[in-house]
């Protein structure tokens, strides 16, 4: 609609679209397919459709196009492709772009559906992968080649906080002629600059920050609209991971709020995180936002915030920081993050636990390390929780 809008407004009105009754509020089109006037329009149809013409809803639907345009609009990027789950996006973005014999250059701090894509799914099918360091520009340097095709990243890893620097790995991957691709969850769409800094392809687990109350799982990729429509697209679409118009419904509504939610969730982060620096049960406080961690300019030049998580390590271990877990009365056990709800998450044995213990090592996924998803709740009192799980641990 128009670029002149700042965050909040494109929030709100980007992409909509009304039907013949003039609804306020973004429809529902519960849909799988669409009828054409004549059989010639059909033809027509599957030959070139319009900008806003449907054939089937595993193609695109209304309500899943207005989600995608507000997506876009508020990345930078071009386009945008709704999909079924944060790792459809994943997976999908680097599956539609590679093939046998080429070369793939990692980060090794990733989530493990994402580890599991790059390490079992694409390597069947003759894919080299390397893993680099995300945080050291000397081993990107020497990892991408002229025959690399792309390089992924989370923009800040889970569950160790730990960024990278995306200009730079983007300078380093365009001078090979590779393309950048970014998970960006937990960067957010709100605190991100990904498209600015270079990157080219960008990726969201829509079911995190962007619904954002825990009601359904969803993914994004956002690129130019020759990735999205030339290449991601025919992929998407042949294999069934698209989103249903159900979800992006949701996730419009959750779009409408999410630049107020994560600045609230950040601001309590923070607040989070000074308390607890310095408490005598934990060995490390993790928090891009504070002084003390070490790529704390990086993010502030990157991001301008400190995100949403906070992690942190009890030091005495598993068995306290299960004591820890369960003494909590506000946060709640869950694997999520980005929800309303504050959330606690022990990696080691959930979300990180298929990996060998060699591998958590040496990714900082100690026995007793913690990831807390800030939610909207209040700071005191939240904070007031912690120190009670901490007086259990």
């Amino acid at each position: 609609m128009s670029e002149t809008w700042n965050t909040r407004t494109k929030l709100v009105h980007e992409g909509s679209r009304r039907s013949q009754y003039g609804e306020m509020a973004e429809a529902i089109f519960l849909t799988q397919g669409f009828v054409y006037p004549t059989a010639e329009s059909a033809e027509a149809r599957f030959v070139q459709a319009g900008a806003d013409e449907f054939i089937y809803a595993r193609y695109g639907n209304p309500t899943t196009r207005m989600f995608e345009e507000r997506i876009a609009a508020l990345e930078g990027t071009e386009d945008a492709f709704a999909t079924a789950s944060g790792m459809a996006a994943v997976s999908g973005a680097l599956t539609a772009m590679l093939r046998a014999g080429d070369h793939v250059v990692s980060s090794r701090a990733l989530f493990g559906s994402c580890l599991y894509v790059l390490e079992e799914v694409l390597t069947r099918y003759g894919v080299r992968v390397t893993f680099v360091d995300g945080a050291d520009l000397d081993q990107w340097r020497a990892a991408v080649t002229p025959g690399t095709k792309a390089v992924f990243f989370e923009s800040m890893s889970n569950p160790t906080l730990e960024l990278v620097d995306i200009r730079a790995v983007s300078d380093i991957a365009h001078a090979a002629g590779a393309l950048v691709v970014v998970d960006n969850v937990f960067a957010t769409p709100i605190f991100s600059r990904a498209v600015d800094q270079g990157a080219d392809v960008i990726v969201y687990s829509t079911t995190k920050h962007i619904d954002g109350q825990g009601r359904a799982l969803g993914g994004v990729v956002c690129g130019t609209t020759a990735f999205i429509r030339k290449v991601l697209e025919p992929y998407m679409k042949h294999t069934g991971g698209s989103m249903s118009p159900f979800t992006s419904w949701i996730m419009l509504n959750g779009m409408a709020t999410l630049d107020l939610r994560c600045r609230a969730m950040a601001e309590s982060a923070l607040k989070i995180a000074q308390a607890l620096q310095g408490h005598a049960k934990l060995g490390r406080v993790i928090y891009p936002g504070l002084d003390s961690h070490p790529q704390h300019a990086l993010c502030m030049d990157q991001m301008g915030s400190g995100g949403t998580l906070v992690t942190f390590d009890i030091a005495a271990g598993k068995e306290a920081a299960f004591r820890f877990l369960n003494a909590l009365q506000i946060a709640k056990i869950s694997n999520n993050l980005g929800d309303a709800k504050t959330i606690v998450t022990h990696p080691a044995t959930t979300t990180h636990q298929r990996l060998p213990q060699e591998q958590k090592d040496s990714l900082g996924i100690t026995p007793g390390l913690i990831r807390l998803s800030v939610g909207l709740e209040d700071a005191g009192d939240l904070i007031a929780d912690l120190m009670h799980g901490l007086e259990q641990a």
